[in-house]
């Protein structure tokens, strides 16, 4: 899905947002979107959402977001916000929306509960899969980013904790297959 997102934003010109199923749409920015996935709409908390997709904050943008973002004036509250940039998109009918399905999981973190459940979520997982979630020199390994090389020589993979133990579990066990 992710990579299928990178080539639309390379070849179509157009930014990717990602949206979660939720039964409180209430709580999140929402975007309404059409069968094709592009965006109608986005509305930050809307008391009667348009939709059930809360926008979860992974974004693809292609190059121009450098000079969209230059043009990006501060908000009420005095922040410059990701949302604007998601707004000048759909202003030119350029912005899609990919679902994510069942099978991955979006934990939103906004509350001191929702971190709580979010953390027993990610150590429950850990702990029955002996997997980490979002390694990132796992990811950047199997997907060729970076080569063995760049982890051997990670102060991550010198420390004797969790991460560096999983670090050195993950190399020796791909050695053979990469």
């Amino acid at each position: 899905m992710a990579l299928e997102s990178v080539n639309t934003v390379k070849e179509d010109g157009k930014a990717v947002i990602f949206g979660y199923y939720v039964d409180d749409p209430q709580r999140y920015g929402v975007a309404e979107m059409d069968l094709e996935g592009r965006v109608l709409s986005i509305e930050e908390k809307p008391v009667q959402p348009k939709s059930n997709y809360a926008v979860v904050g992974l974004y693809f943008y292609p190059n121009d977001v450098i000079s969209i973002a230059r043009s990006i004036k501060p908000s009420d509250r005095g922040e410059l916000e990701i949302t604007s940039v998601n707004q000048a998109y759909l202003q030119y009918d350029r912005l899609l929306m990919k679902q994510m399905s069942r099978g991955f999981a979006w934990l939103d973190t906004g509350t001191h509960e929702a971190l709580t459940e979010a953390t027993e979520f990610v150590k429950a997982v850990e702990k029955r899969t002996g997997l980490k979630i979002a390694c990132l020199e796992e990811i950047a390994l199997n997907q060729g980013y970076i080569s063995r090389d760049i982890i051997l020589r990670s102060p991550d993979f010198a420390l004797n904790n969790a991460y560096g133990n999983y670090l050195k579990k993950l190399l020796k066990e791909t050695k053979d297959t990469l």
